[in-house]
């Protein structure tokens, strides 16, 4: 998000183009906790381009 340079209102948004719906509050709580599942990050990553992912 931040290299993207998205808010969480952003973020809600590109979500909900998905048919996730999610208010921003409820994402930063999510993100703040680091509580949410795997899923959840991927649909985040194509909600906002992401096309790749580098692991290491």
């Amino acid at each position: 998000m931040v290299r993207r340079n998205l808010s969480y209102e952003d973020l809600a948004e590109k979500l909900k183009s998905i048919g996730i719906e999610d208010s921003p509050k409820n994402l930063s709580n999510k993100v703040g906790r680091g509580s949410f599942t795997a899923g959840f990050f991927l649909q985040c990553l194509e909600a906002i381009g992401c096309t790749s992912l580098r692991l290491d």
